[in-house]
C-alpha cells in the first residue's frame, strides 16, 4: 500500500513520476546543490529512499519538483499550470521550511542556549509539517545528504550533523520509520564522534566470520524446530547500529562485551499467537535474562511501536537478543507511518492500536503521532488528547515560529503581533518597540505573524508602551505573558506618582519644620520604614498621617513635674468618661482623638498618648506607630479605656477593612453588597491593581469592632476574594 493513496490533494496524474523527472532534467543540467552534490543525483535518490519506504510515485515527483523551485522564475505558477496547484503548494512549503531551517542550523548547534534552540527547531519544524509529505520529503532529503558526506568523505557543514541527530532522528522515531532513524542517528555519529564510531566499529569486526557462523547456525535452528510445531517463521539476524550501541554503553556504563544485542535474531511470524508461542520455545531453550524481557505488544510504544523483545544465555553463557514480531509489525518497525497512511488492510486496528475505519480515521491515527511529538516537547497539560480532526489541527497550529535577523527561533502563540515577539525577546525592548519589519518590509505593530517569517524590531531609547495594546479589540497583542507585562508597567508608573506626591507632602513638612537637613531614609528608618520609598507610598496612599512625621521631628515634652499637678483637676471619680466616649484615668476633661492609623473601636484594647497641644490621641494596643512613639517617650504614654455611658454605647467608630482580590468585573459591586446586609455604612473606598489583583481598603463604621469578624468571614466567600482583614 503506498503512502499516499488518501491523499486527495496529490492526484494520480499518468506517468507522474517520468514527466516530473523529464520536467526538471534540463533545468538541472550541470547544476549542484550547496553541499557540491549534483542536483539531479540528489533528487533520483531521494525519490528511491521515498519508494524504499512506501511513497506513491506522485510523492516521488513531488520531491523533483521541489528542487525545481530555485530554477524557475515563478515556481509556484509553473509548477501549477504543469502539475497542477497541489504539487506547486508543496514544493513551496518545503522549500520555505529548508530556507528557515538552513537559517537556524548554525544558531541552534553554536549558541550557549543550543538545547533551547534545537527544540524550537523541532517545534518550528513540526508546525510546518502538519503535512506529513512535507515530513518524509525532509526525512528522506536529509538521509541523502548525509550518505553524500560519508561517501565522498567531505567534511560536514556545522550545524548539520547536530540538527539531523537531535531533530530529524527523533522525528522519524516519533513517526516510526526506524530504518531511516537508525541511518541518520549512525551517520550523524559518525561525523560528530569518528573516533567513537571507529572504535566501535572495529570491535563488531572483530570475530565477525566466527560470530557469524554461530548466528547462522542458531537461525536453521530456531527455524526447523519452530517448522516442527507447524510455525511458519522467517528467522533473520539484526543489523547492529552503532549510534544504538553507544548510547547503550554510555546509558548503562556497560563495557561492549556486555551489550547484549550485539548477537541478535529477528523472528518473523504470521500472528500474535505465534509470537507467544516462539516466545515460549525461545525460554525452554534458553536461560532467559528476566530483567532484559519487554512485551511491546501488550504495551505498544508510543510511536505504535510493537514487538517482543527477550535476551537469553546459551549453554556457554553468551547473551543473544531475540525479537519477536508479526509481519504487520514488522512493517511497521521498517517504515512505521508510511507503511500505515492508507490502512486497508489494517482492518478494525490500525496505527499504534488505534481503530482506523477509514482513510479519515487514517490520518487522525497519524496526526496523533505529529501531536504526541510536540506534547514531548511542550507542556503535556496544554495538550488535548480528544480524536476529532478539527481538534488535531487546531491543537497543531496554536503556536508559530518566527526567526530574528540572526536566525534565532522565537516560540509565539498563534496570532502574535512584532509586539508580542519584542516582548518574548525582551520585557524592556517591548515597552520600546515602535515599528516593526517582516521579511525586509515595514508593517503596522497589529500585523499577524507567521510561521518562517523573519522579524526585525525598531525601538526607541527611551519609552513605555501604549494603553492600546491592552485594547483586544485592536489587536495589538495575543501573548498573555506580553499583556501582563505592559500592565506592570502602567501599575509601576501608577506606583511611581504615588510615591512622588507622598515625596512632596513630606518635603513640605520638613520645610515648614524647619528640618531640611534630616536624611530622608533616616526619617523613614525611625517611623518603621524599610526606606524612604516605602514611607512616601503610604503618604501618597493617605495610609500614614504626616502628623506621625510631626510627632517625631519635635523635642520631647518635659516630663511633668511634681509642682505641675497642682495644674491639674483631680478627677471627683477614679474613672469618668470623657469626650469621645474614653476614659483617662486619672484626669479629667483631657480632649482625645482617636488616631487615624489604626482608627480604633470598642472593645479594642487601646492605648493613650499624650500629644503636644492635641491632647490624648487613642491607638489600637497592636498599633505599630504608637509602639514606635511609646519607645521613645514612654513618659507620655497613659492608661485610657472606653466609656460605658448609654451615649458611648450608640456612637460609631471608623475602621478600615483590607481585602486582596482577583480583579474582575462586578468584585466592588458584590463586596458593598456584603456590607450593606450587615447594615455597615462605607465612608470610604481606595482601590488599586497590581498585575491580576485588586488591592481595595473599605472605610466603614462600626459601633462594636467584635462585628467585623463575621462580615470579614462573609467576605472571603465572595468570589475571586483572596483575603480580607482589619488594617
Amino acid at each position: 500500500m503506498m503512502l499516499d493513496s488518501t491523499l486527495q490533494d496529490l492526484p494520480d496524474q499518468p506517468d507522474a513520476l517520468l514527466r516530473a523527472r523529464a520536467f526538471v532534467e534540463p533545468l538541472f543540467m550541470g547544476a549542484s546543490l550547496d553541499t557540491g552534490e549534483d542536483v539531479l543525483a540528489h533528487a533520483d535518490a531521494v525519490a528511491s529512499i521515498l519508494s524504499h519506504i512506501g511513497g506513491s510515485e506522485a510523492m516521488q515527483a513531488a520531491c523533483y519538483l521541489v528542487y525545481a523551485t530555485e530554477f524557475l522564475n515563478k515556481p509556484q505558477e509553473v509548477i501549477a499550470k504543469a502539475f497542477g496547484a497541489s504539487y506547486a503548494e508543496l514544493a513551496m512549503e518545503t522549500v520555505n521550511l529548508i530556507r528557515v531551517q538552513r537559517q537556524a542550523r548554525t544558531v541552534a548547534s553554536d549558541r550557549p542556549s543550543a538545547q533551547m534552540q534545537t527544540e524550537n527547531v523541532r517545534k518550528m519544524l513540526l508546525a510546518f509539517s502538519r503535512d506529513l509529505r512535507v515530513v518524509l520529503l525532509r526525512l528522506a532529503s536529509r538521509l541523502q545528504t548525509l550518505r553524500y558526506y560519508a561517501a565522498s568523505k567531505k567534511p560536514l557543514p556545522d550545524g548539520l550533523a547536530h540538527e539531523s541527530l537531535h531533530v530529524f532522528a527523533p522525528l522519524a522515531n516519533r513517526l516510526g520509520i526506524w530504518q531511516i532513524k537508525w541511518e541518520i542517528e549512525d551517520l550523524s555519529l559518525r561525523f560528530l564522534e569518528p573516533e567513537t564510531y571507529r572504535e566501535v566499529a572495529g570491535w563488531l569486526d572483530e570475530k565477525r566470520v566466527e560470530r557469524e557462523k554461530y548466528m547462522v547456525e542458531l537461525q536453521h535452528q530456531l527455524s526447523d524446530s519452530l517448522k516442527e510445531q507447524g510455525i511458519e517463521a522467517s528467522v533473520q539476524g539484526r543489523p547492529k547500529h552503532i549510534y544504538s550501541i553507544v548510547k547503550k554503553m554510555r546509558g548503562k556504563s556497560l563495557e561492549f562485551d556486555r551489550v547484549f544485542d550485539v548477537r541478535a535474531l529477528r523472528v518473523i511470524v504470521d500472528s500474535v499467537p505465534d509470537c507467544y508461542a516462539v516466545l515460549s520455545w525461545v525460554h525452554t531453550h534458553f536461560n532467559p535474562i528476566v530483567e532484559e524481557f519487554d512485551d511491546y505488544i501488550a504495551r505498544p510504544k508510543s510511536n505504535g511501536y510493537q514487538s517482543l523483545h527477550t535476551v537469553v544465555r546459551d549453554e556457554k553463557t553468551r547473551p543473544i537478543e531475540v525479537q519477536i514480531r508479526t509481519r504487520a509489525m514488522h512493517d511497521h518497525a521498517e517504515q512505521g507511518v508510511a507503511a500505515h497512511w492508507a490502512y486497508k488492510e489494517a482492518g478494525a486496528k490500525g496505527y499504534a492500536g488505534v481503530t482506523a475505519s477509514g482513510a479519515y480515521d487514517a490520518k487522525i491515527a497519524v496526526l496523533r503521532q505529529l501531536l504526541a511529538w510536540e506534547r514531548d516537547l511542550v507542556s503535556a497539560s496544554e495538550q488535548s488528547t480528544t480524536t476529532n480532526m478539527t481538534t488535531k489541527t487546531d491543537a497543531l497550529s496554536d503556536r508559530i515560529y518566527v526567526l530574528t535577523p540572526d536566525a534565532s527561533v522565537v516560540d509565539l502563540p498563534q496570532g502574535a503581533t512584532p509586539i508580542d515577539f519584542a516582548y518574548a525577546l525582551h520585557t524592556n525592548l517591548g515597552h520600546r518597540c515602535r515599528g516593526a519589519k517582516v521579511d525586509g518590509v515595514m508593517v503596522p505593530l497589529h500585523t499577524v505573524l507567521k510561521n518562517g517569517q523573519t522579524v526585525e524590531v525598531t525601538a526607541v531609547k527611551e519609552g513605555g508602551p501604549s494603553r492600546d495594546w491592552l485594547n483586544s479589540e485592536l489587536g495589538f497583542l495575543a501573548s498573555p505573558r506580553a499583556r501582563a507585562k505592559v500592565r506592570a508597567w502602567f501599575n509601576a508608573q501608577a506606583m511611581q506618582e504615588t510615591a512622588a506626591k507622598g515625596r512632596e507632602a513630606v518635603e513640605k513638612l520638613l520645610q515648614r519644620e524647619g528640618k531640611t537637613a534630616i536624611k530622608l531614609d533616616d526619617l523613614a528608618f525611625q517611623l518603621g520604614f524599610k526606606s524612604a520609598d516605602a514611607l512616601f507610598e503610604v503618604v501618597g496612599k493617605d495610609e500614614f498621617s504626616l502628623r506621625n512625621i510631626e510627632t517625631l521631628l519635635k523635642p520631647p515634652q518635659t516630663p511633668v513635674s511634681a509642682d505641675d499637678h497642682v495644674l491639674l483637676k483631680k478627677a471627683r471619680h477614679a474613672e469618668q468618661a470623657s469626650k469621645g466616649g474614653v476614659l483617662v484615668v486619672g484626669i479629667d476633661s483631657l480632649l482625645t482623638q482617636l488616631a487615624k492609623c489604626c482608627k480604633p473601636a470598642p472593645p479594642d484594647v487601646i492605648r493613650g498618648f499624650v500629644t503636644r497641644g492635641k491632647g490624648v490621641s487613642i491607638h489600637r494596643a497592636d498599633c505599630s506607630n504608637f509602639h514606635q512613639m511609646a519607645l521613645r517617650n514612654a513618659e507620655r504614654v497613659i492608661d485610657v479605656d472606653w466609656g460605658k455611658s448609654k451615649k458611648s454605647q450608640e456612637q460609631v467608630y471608623p475602621v478600615d477593612v483590607y481585602i486582596e482580590a482577583f480583579d474582575r468585573q462586578g468584585l466592588l459591586r458584590d463586596i458593598s453588597e456584603v456590607f450593606s446586609k450587615e447594615k455597615m455604612n462605607v465612608i470610604g473606598v481606595q482601590t488599586q491593581s497590581i498585575k491580576e489583583l485588586a488591592l481595595m481598603t473599605f472605610t466603614v463604621e462600626v459601633s462594636d469592632s467584635g462585628r467585623l469578624q463575621k462580615v470579614l468571614t462573609a467576605l472571603r466567600e465572595v468570589s475571586g476574594v483572596k483575603s480580607g482583614r482589619r488594617r
